[in-house]
């Protein structure tokens, strides 16, 4: 299994791919990680069953990676991996990303006939996020290969499916949903905090919770109430963020928490204390951490995304993506009418049930 970002490294596809590996070491096959190193990780362990072999590579923080910083990770995995594959043989490499971890792959399979399958998690496919526009067009001809020569391509969601289609016909391509530990959060007794679990990006629409915020008529009923809102996650956005909090007179109500891992304590007591969880992103591939609000026993608040509303029906749990009055007009009427989502929705997305449908595509 190839994949850039492990944990403790990355966002959402990081814990995919590790519960991944660990499913198949459930049902008895052998698997090794080759992903990136980071200051104070070691070069070499075994966790719950997976060899985690960690390349050395530029990397400054734990939440993002950076295109230059990707690219050592090509260069040191290819390094490793020349030497690596010549005495240890494999049925089949699963990649995540297709950019950059496909290049590797690519490689692997040219030279010493490793076949693939890539799990696409959006960033990946062209013209998805705006942070990589200038990388894009310079990648469009290897992408398709990568694409072309894959033995599946699986995307978490119809959304990205019909992204990548858009763009090449070549190469089979099917959804398998990201799973969950339905387990690892649970309800908890509930206190006045709402919840925001996000990278701090622009298309990740958190200034627009915080403009939403910033009505009087909201204020007196949050600061009556001694409601609290957190945001948890890290990234570039930070600042301007932090300034919007002060400019909005927010400060006795918003606590930005930090990066926090999503396996510790800290994580399952805000995801289970929380009343409600509010995400305004402008577009996800799936939405993970729908499935561990839903699981939290959180109320929702969502934009109005294919990739949310997969996951989740009701009307009333929407609001259209990076409309700030509706996205405020539904805050305030979960504050009077809050509930609690149908968590037999959560049943499709166990990860026993994702693994066997991923190890059909291995065979």
């Amino acid at each position: 299994m190839l994949n850039y970002e492990f944990p403790p490294l990355g966002g959402g596809a990081s814990p995919v791919s590790y519960e991944i590996a660990k499913g198949y070491v459930k049902l008895g096959h052998k698997v090794d990680v080759v992903t990136m190193g980071f200051k104070g990780l070691p070069n070499f362990e075994i966790k719950d069953g997976i060899k985690i072999y960690r390349v050395k590579c530029l990397r400054s923080k734990k939440e993002i990676c950076y295109p230059h910083e990707m690219l050592t990770y090509i260069i040191s995995a290819k390094l490793f991996l020349k030497n690596h594959l010549k005495n240890n043989k494999y049925d089949i490499n699963h990649t995540h990303f297709i950019i950059p971890t496909g290049i590797v792959s690519l490689w692997a399979k040219k030279f010493f006939g490793l076949p693939y399958i890539i799990t696409s998690h959006g960033s990946d496919v062209l013209g998805y996020n705006k942070r990589f526009n200038k990388l894009y067009p310079l990648l469009k001809g290897i992408w398709k290969k990568i694409i072309k020569e894959a033995k599946v391509v699986v995307t978490p969601s119809k959304f990205l499916e019909d992204k990548i289609k858009e763009l090449t016909l070549n190469g089979k391509i099917i959804i398998i949903p990201n799973g969950i530990d339905i387990t690892k959060f649970k309800p908890l007794k509930k206190k006045n905090r709402i919840l925001v679990v996000s990278r701090l990006f622009v298309n990740k629409g958190v200034q627009d919770i915080l403009d939403a915020l910033n009505d009087d008529k909201l204020k007196q009923i949050l600061r009556k109430k001694k409601w609290e809102i957190d945001i948890v996650g890290d990234g570039p956005y930070k600042q301007f963020l932090e300034n919007k909090v002060k400019e909005n007179g927010l400060n006795d109500l918003v606590k930005f928490q930090g990066w926090v891992d999503n396996s510790s304590k800290k994580m399952k007591l805000l995801y289970g204390q929380s009343k409600i969880f509010i995400s305004a992103s402008y577009f996800e591939s799936f939405g993970l951490n729908i499935l561990e609000a839903i699981s939290a026993g959180c109320d929702l608040i969502v934009s109005d995304l294919n990739s949310h509303k997969s996951i989740i029906n009701k009307r009333k749990n929407y609001f259209r993506k990076g409309n700030i009055s509706e996205l405020r007009k539904t805050l305030l009427n979960k504050l009077k009418y809050p509930e609690q989502n149908d968590k037999r929705n959560l049943d499709l997305y166990k990860w026993d049930t994702i693994i066997l449908e991923y190890f059909k595509v291995l065979k």
